[in-house]
């Protein structure tokens, strides 16, 4: 039994007293206590295999916050480094594969993983977390988008200009397709996996899927992550499990995202809260959507901002539930962690 259900409540638009807030990236380089525990693992992907110290980074925002959800620590990029293409980061490049995959043979050639194997040390950091929550609050599980993932297993590396990946979809769409596949079976197991080990809450994070137009989006982005809501356990232990999906830079496309399935879709700061609401109406809940550059601001003008989304997203200034408070995307590394205590401080204080 949940102690604080209250982000369900919201997902899933039953009756709240106030608007729920976690943070993307609520775990991570803002915060000292999770630098310390970086380098006491040695490297990030020691610290995401390590059971024990996922827990306790994933638990260091709720010791400093007044957050309403926990949110499993990891890394997007796990399904392909469980398909063997030698993931590892390096200082100021970020995540590297040692083995891309560029043509059908490289695409053919990889299997996927079953996640209670291969990624048992997700599996097993979602039990531990949700043991030590211990009915506190909820816990999310997530996994990037099939073609999020791609674009990395292509690029081979973070990039700015994706010609890799976009040369290969142009040029060879069967090919893209193919990975896009397997990557969405992966990704539908991964999830799955999470949920039956204690996940309340499932996110996939389409941070890519903007980079496309609006015919390539629906065809290599949406329709995959359309395939897995589908695949999805939505039952467990008789409570409904909701599912967020965030594409950034989706304003374009907000109406075929609202019928690809998800419980809750995800806003970045480039779409006013009013204007999806007038355009979606209560077809689902929304999260999101304050710029995360926005806490590098003064806690005065936090609370403004933190004012004018609750209002934008309310009627008439009153409550009203189907809104989780967010970021745009996640924090960035050089913020200020009492700036983020100001944010979640004003979304409890103002919706109540």
């Amino acid at each position: 039994m949940l102690k604080n259900d209250i982000f369900l409540r919201a997902l899933l638009k039953q009756p709240v007293e106030y608007t729920p807030v976690w943070i993307m990236r609520q775990a991570g380089r803002y915060l000292p206590e999770y630098r310390a525990i970086r380098q006491k693992a040695g490297s990030f992907m020691s610290l995401c295999k390590n059971k024990t110290l996922a827990c306790e980074v994933a638990l260091q925002p709720l010791q400093r916050f007044n957050l309403d959800a926990a949110i499993l620590f990891s890394d997007i990029l796990t399904i392909p480094d469980a398909m063997g293409l030698g993931l590892h980061f390096e200082t100021g490049e970020g995540p590297i594969f040692r083995y891309p995959v560029r043509d059908i043979k490289a695409v053919r050639s990889l299997e996927i993983p079953d996640s209670e194997d291969a990624l048992s040390y997700v599996t097993d950091a979602v039990s531990l977390i949700k043991k030590t929550l211990n009915g506190s609050v909820p816990l999310i599980g997530f996994s990037g988008s099939p073609w999020t993932l791609a674009t990395y297993m292509v690029e081979g590396k973070s990039t700015k200009e994706f010609k890799l990946i976009k040369g290969l979809m142009y040029n060879e769409p069967e090919t893209v397709h193919l990975l896009l596949e397997k990557l969405a079976a992966a990704v539908t197991d991964y999830l799955n996996a999470q949920i039956r080990h204690g996940a309340d809450v499932v996110q996939i994070f389409d941070t890519w899927g903007g980079i496309l137009t609006p015919e390539a989006y629906r065809e290599f982005s949406l329709q995959y992550m359309e395939r897995i809501i589908k695949g999805l356990i939505r039952q467990r232990e008789g409570r409904e499990i909701p599912v967020i999906l965030f594409t950034k830079n989706s304003g374009l496309w907000l109406e075929a995202i609202v019928k690809a399935g998800a419980t809750t879709v995800g806003l970045d700061w480039t779409i006013n809260m009013a204007d999806a609401r007038r355009r979606i109406g209560d077809k689902v809940s929304l999260q999101g959507n304050m710029d995360p550059c926005l806490l590098y601001a003064s806690p005065t003008r936090i609370r403004q901002e933190v004012k004018k989304i609750l209002h934008d997203f309310s009627d008439g200034g009153k409550i009203k539930t189907g809104h989780v408070f967010n970021l745009g995307h996640g924090v960035h590394p050089g913020v200020n962690p009492d700036n983020v205590c100001a944010m979640v401080d004003a979304v409890h204080e103002f919706s109540q």
